[in-house]
């Protein structure tokens, strides 16, 4: 009965370290999955631009409709030249716009987002930045 109880202690004791790596190494895996899907579809609306003169106005234009991130809320996009004043667009912890012409993002795990990527709704998001310079979380930004 001893045995019992210290094999189960030992099988708990590594459950108790593995889990919560496992869990993180999930999460990371996420954020690189969404990483990836933003880089692309960023690289597919600037080609868009490139060839029609203009950015489209959906994510629709180029085939992205009903695409997912990785927690299951669809990606972000607004097209600058569609939009009426800077209060939509994704702004850095200074409230100025991170693009020049479109916004492209991932609302993150907990799928909530607002304009500045200094609040904590935003700290989480998947982010195109700086053009495309930058992709990845925004609380890293």
């Amino acid at each position: 009965m001893v045995e019992l109880l210290i094999t189960m202690a030992v099988i708990l004791t590594l459950s108790a370290i593995a889990i919560p790596r496992l869990m993180s190494a999930i999460n990371q895996a996420k954020v690189a999955k969404s990483v990836g899907d933003i880089r692309a579809i960023g690289t597919d609306v600037t080609g868009y631009a490139f060839e029609n003169g203009q950015y489209p106005n959906t994510l629709a234009d180029i085939g992205y409709a009903n695409f997912n991130d990785p927690w299951g809320n669809p990606y972000q996009y607004l097209n600058f030249a569609n939009a009426k004043g800077k209060g939509q667009m994704r702004k850095d912890r200074f409230l100025v716009p991170i693009n020049t012409f479109f916004d492209l993002y991932s609302m993150g795990p907990d799928g909530k987002s607002v304009s500045p990527l200094t609040a904590q709704a935003s700290q989480d998001d998947i982010i195109w930045a700086n053009d495309g310079d930058y992709v990845g979380v925004a609380s890293e930004y």
